[in-house]
Formats: C-alpha cells, structure tokens, sequence
C-alpha cells in the first residue's frame, strides 16, 4: 500500500466515513491515477485541473 493511500484511508476512517463511501473514493483515485498513468501525487496542479 502507498504512502498516500495509506493517509487517505486514515483521513476517511478518522472523519467516520462509511466503508461503501471510503471503497468507492478509493476506486476513483484509482481510476484518476489510471488515467494519466501514474500516482496523483506526481501530477502538477495543471494537469490536475484539466
């Protein structure tokens, strides 16, 4: 597990979030690192904005 979904998990579980809410932002971080092939954490503010 990566640094940043490892806090990501633990920001969502320190904010109560539900398991289903938690599984399915996870799934779209996922798909969002997918798309520009690599972690969120490398992407610049403008390609995130775009």
């Amino acid at each position: 597990m990566t640094p940043l979904r490892r806090r990501m998990i633990e920001d969502m579980r320190v904010r109560s979030l539900a398991a289903n809410t938690q599984r399915a932002y996870l799934q779209q971080v996922s798909n969002f690192a997918r798309h520009f092939g690599r972690s969120p954490e490398l992407l610049s503010p403008e390609e995130i904005r775009a």
